[in-house]
């Protein structure tokens, strides 16, 4: 444990460096075991062969009486020729005449076996400073040839390979090692100038990005995640600064007005009117309210990350006809004309609370009427679409974006002053947009025309109008 924890603590330059050289001593370690198998079973497989070949020249030769005596064999191989009695008859210059390299008993057995097999002798004995790989072949006539080739420079070739190894695996392990340091680490220094870049951001520095290195890999694409990360919560901060700025002006109006009223008043309690102030007060009191019902509206919308709380059914014929019976006594007519229910999945208040700001704003800037209509759309994704028209004076075209903003005000007669804080529009659409649907300003010559586009349910979900989805 106390090792897998100091293990742990250790840098990731080190640890990557560190697993990469263990893997690479273990397989430079491997290999020179496996270099060393093969050599040491190819050598000694070349010099069985060759052994076999002079012993099969020597037979031929015995078999055909044309062995001269002493027996020619290159390379210093002994060759030893006997007859069916086991002395000796031909040999190769310097070789034991009396002395066979093999007793009876053990040619016997190596020519019962037949496999061909060579056999390792101690060559001391016979004055043979090295050791021997001895072949056994029978011949006609019951003769025997035995023949033996000095294996010393093998064992040598095997003994210095060993040393080599020995000696140059560790070197060429702490090269990799190095190797793999210098590389590690120049892999790693993007990442560094990242942690290095997150660290100059602050609360007061919130424009800076991360650098993001030239090549196109996986540190490439992090940075660029990122980068994008912060350009989000940017976005959102500035967004967030600017809502509470503006909801601060918003609430320091009828704020001050009410503490300029109540200051008169209570300055002059015996000449002033208190019916017509606590009606200023009032005024501004509802006013506080709509604006408080507006930020909380859009602080749940921001809560649920650009999702409805709820997904039920909800019938816009019926929520279209509730909203306009609230405006009997507006000043202007509400009128709705629809083609049936409607059905959409969604969260009723907050889509009754689109109508709502629709209608209040249309009532608010309409000349004679408001109009109302609902209708189904077919196609490969079929849509619901709600529009509110009046007969105002209209958005300019410019400004039918902008609108949409918050607290977004007009020098037009539709400004802010005439009515809400101008958060009626910027709450309808995130509210739409949050239901999956989308909303835009039209002329209606004379007028404006606001259009909310809905997606309708699949077919299998219309078929199950009670049920609730998460």
């Amino acid at each position: 444990m106390a090792v897998l924890r100091w293990w742990r603590r250790q840098s990731l330059r080190f640890r990557l460096t560190a697993a990469a050289s263990v893997v690479l001593a273990l397989a430079l370690a491997a290999a020179a075991s496996v270099l060393l198998g093969v050599l040491g079973q190819a050598l000694i497989a070349t010099t069985d062969e060759a052994a076999h070949q002079q012993a099969r020249q020597v037979v031929s030769l015995v078999d055909t009486g044309r062995l001269t005596d002493p027996v020619d064999a290159p390379g210093g191989t002994i060759v030893q020729v006997l007859d069916h009695t086991g002395r000796i008859t031909y040999a190769t210059a310097g070789a034991d005449r009396l002395v066979p390299l093999l007793s009876a008993r053990a040619r016997a057995a190596e020519l019962r076996r037949g496999d061909g097999e060579a056999l390792f002798l101690d060559g001391r004995p016979y004055g043979i400073p090295d050791p021997l790989r001895v072949v056994v072949h029978s011949a006609d006539h019951g003769r025997t040839v035995i023949v033996a080739r000095p294996f010393g420079e093998i064992v040598t070739s095997v003994a210095t390979t060993r040393r080599l190894l020995v000696v140059g695996t560790p070197l060429l392990m702490v090269l990799l090692a190095a190797a793999s340091w210098v590389i590690i680490g120049r892999t790693l220094r993007p990442i560094e100038a990242l942690r290095r870049g997150a660290a100059d951001i602050s609360g007061r520095v919130r424009s800076r990005r991360l650098p993001v290195p030239e090549s196109h890999d996986e540190v490439h694409g992090l940075a660029t995640t990122l980068n994008d990360m912060l350009a989000r919560l940017e976005a959102a901060d500035a967004r967030q600064r600017a809502l509470v700025s503006d909801a601060a002006h918003e609430l320091r109006s009828p704020l001050a007005s009410m503490r300029l009223q109540l200051e008169v008043a209570l300055g002059h309690p015996d000449r002033q009117d208190w019916p017509e102030t606590a009606a200023g007060v009032l005024e501004d009191t509802l006013r506080l309210s709509r604006l408080a019902e507006d930020l909380l509206a859009l602080a749940r919308l921001d809560e649920s990350g650009g999702r409805p709380a709820r997904r039920d059914p909800v019938d816009l014929d019926d929520l279209a006809r509730q909203t306009a019976d609230r405006y009997a006594e507006a000043r202007v007519a509400v009128t709705v004309e629809s083609l049936g229910p409607i059905i959409v999945y969604g969260d009723a208040i907050d889509l009754g609370r689109v109508l709502t700001n629709l209608i209040d704003n249309a009532v608010r800037h309409a000349g004679s009427k408001v109009e109302v209509s609902l209708r189904a759309i077919a196609g490969p994704v079929p849509e619901a679409v709600l529009t509110v028209a009046d007969d105002g004076p209209g958005i300019p075209e410019a400004d039918r974006e902008r609108v949409f903003d918050r607290f977004t005000r007009l020098d037009s007669a539709r400004s802010r002053d005439e009515g809400g804080a101008g958060l009626g529009l910027a709450i309808v659409r995130e509210t739409v947009q949050a239901h999956g649907g989308r909303v835009s300003l039209d002329d209606a010559a004379p007028g404006l025309r606001a259009v909310v586009h809905l997606p309708l349910p699949r077919e299998e979900d219309s078929r199950r109008p009670g049920r609730s989805f998460p």
